[in-house]
């Protein structure tokens, strides 16, 4: 029988387990974003970039906004109370955001259908992206395990990133509470 020698140590609530020089992570301790083996986002870097198609199909690109702040706000899906509020909040500050060189940019993983309803029914007038692939939450580090009645599963973490105009991370706000962090970034782009 061949025994490789093998040792298993913690890191937080993870366990990980070395085989000679290798490290196995497992795959859960990956998607863990308070995990320090994902790389963290920090204020000051370069804002990850993507292109993705809004809620008529057409591709947006972070890029398109150069010269431009962006607020990039996650929200876990349409037409759910907290992300109604969120969504009605930037609608009602929209022409002051409009008014601070301030683009509002809302991500989740529904599709182009769903934006649209959504957009309809409470008048939003700022572009909606479809994440269907959840490509860009992971980039954002959003994609995490949560938790609900003792279940878990992975979902969008409510997160907030403010961006210059130039492309770098400004401000990243995580676990944001749908409605007061709406003044709090429009107090930040003033």
């Amino acid at each position: 029988m061949l025994r490789w020698p093998e040792k298993t140590f913690r890191s937080g609530k993870n366990s990980l387990i070395q085989i000679d020089d290798i490290v196995v992570i497992p795959s859960t301790t990956l998607l863990n974003n308070q995990n320090s083996y994902m790389s963290e986002l920090s204020e000051g870097t370069a804002a990850p970039t993507f292109t993705a198609n809004d809620q008529n199909g057409n591709p947006v690109s972070l890029t398109d906004f150069k010269g431009e702040k962006v607020i990039l706000f996650f929200y876990p899906k349409d037409n759910t109370p907290g992300c109604t509020k969120e969504a009605c909040a930037y609608r009602d500050n929209h022409t002051t955001f409009e008014s601070k060189n301030t683009v509002l940019l809302g991500i989740s993983p529904d599709n182009e259908k769903s934006h649209t309803k959504f957009i309809e029914k409470f008048d939003l007038p700022y572009t909606l992206i479809c994440d269907t692939d959840k490509s860009i939450c992971e980039a954002y580090g959003v994609w995490v395990e949560k938790s609900m009645y003792g279940k878990k599963y992975m979902g969008v973490e409510r997160s907030t990133f403010l961006i210059d105009e130039e492309g770098n991370l400004v401000a990243i706000k995580r676990k944001v509470k749908p409605e007061p962090h709406v003044a709090e970034m429009l107090e930040m782009v003033s």
